[in-house]
């Protein structure tokens, strides 16, 4: 289970863009084809889904590509140095907000994880759960009123 989760988090910031794209292609296509003028109207559970899977992608890549900045099979010395890092090295991690840290033995932190990284996570999971709640919403009202 867990080389899986580590070929998933490896692979993510290579196919998490890609996912995104196709998603938000077929949200454009539905937005093109709809009706000019139909007003304004809970989305549907079509587009719900689609920006649901657009943020969860983003959000996804995102703590993807922070984890991974962090992670090396060299040791902590080596990987603190080809960042530019002099001294003696500690590495600390943390997992939200995502961190990796090169911390000298004079206490200075020197920051792995790229500053966009957790903006984006905290963007990408706030959409999803409204997607997710719109959608859940949109289809109770659909049921209902089929009734």
């Amino acid at each position: 289970m867990a080389s899986l989760l580590f070929l998933a988090l490896t692979l993510a910031p290579f196919f998490a863009p890609w996912v995104f794209v196709v998603a938000a292609v077929a949200l454009a296509r539905r937005a093109y084809k709809r009706v000019p003028g139909s007003g304004s109207h809970l989305p549907s559970l079509t587009t719900c889904a689609l920006v649901a899977v657009m943020a969860g992608a983003a959000a996804f890549g995102a703590y993807a590509w922070g984890v991974m900045s962090g992670f090396y099979i060299l040791d902590p010395d080596q990987m603190c140095a080809a960042r530019g890092v002099r001294g003696d090295h500690i590495v600390t991690r943390e997992t939200l907000p995502v961190s990796a840290q090169c911390v000298t033995s004079d206490g200075v932190g020197t920051e792995l994880v790229p500053g966009w990284v957790n903006p984006v996570i905290v963007m990408g999971l706030t959409l999803l759960a409204l997607a997710l709640g719109t959608g859940t919403v949109a289809g109770v009202r659909r049921r209902s009123s089929l009734r």
